[in-house]
């Protein structure tokens, strides 16, 4: 994944005051870093649709959160996400862990099911996403600020790996 360093950088720049999620393998880095800085609030949550009504009511708080999750948790949370963001028009950045993504079979298919459902789930949900895999990917998260900015809906990063 691109370096956690840049990510917070990223998130630094776009002013977001929140980030709001539950942690996992990939992004225990992205939030360990976070926790350390004074400038954005963490919110770890229980279930990942907790994160989508918390990032709602901040925003119309006049705070910027994002989200990070795990697709997993995206998965778990469709109708929180339709019925807050998606229907609120809250333009909230997702970043969201691609669990799965390298674990492929000889033939290319994936081997955790989780990876095979996450992009066709976001085109049905009207998500629009880029891919972040590497720090040369990294413009990806300015384009998601600058499309949820656009059309005043959510839009998502999907973050490939583990931060590094």
């Amino acid at each position: 994944m691109a370096s956690t360093q840049k990510i917070v950088d990223i998130l630094k720049k776009q002013n977001i005051t929140h980030v709001i999620g539950v942690p996992d393998n990939g992004s225990a880095r992205i939030y360990e870093s976070l926790r350390k800085d004074p400038e954005i609030d963490v919110i770890t949550v229980t279930r990942e649709g907790e994160a989508f009504a918390i990032a709602a009511g901040l925003y119309i708080g006049g705070k910027k959160p994002v989200i990070i999750i795990q697709n997993t948790g995206l998965l778990e949370s469709g109708d929180a996400f339709r019925g807050t963001v998606f229907n609120m028009q809250i333009p909230v950045v997702v970043f969201i862990g691609y669990r799965g993504y390298h674990n492929r079979d000889a033939e290319g298919k994936w081997v955790d099911s989780v990876a095979t459902f996450l992009e066709p789930t976001l085109n049905a949900w009207n998500l629009p996403y880029k891919m972040c895999e590497t720090d040369t990917d990294i413009g990806n998260i300015d384009w998601a600020f600058e499309k949820a900015a656009d059309t005043s809906l959510p839009a998502a990063v999907l973050l490939i790996g583990h931060a590094t």
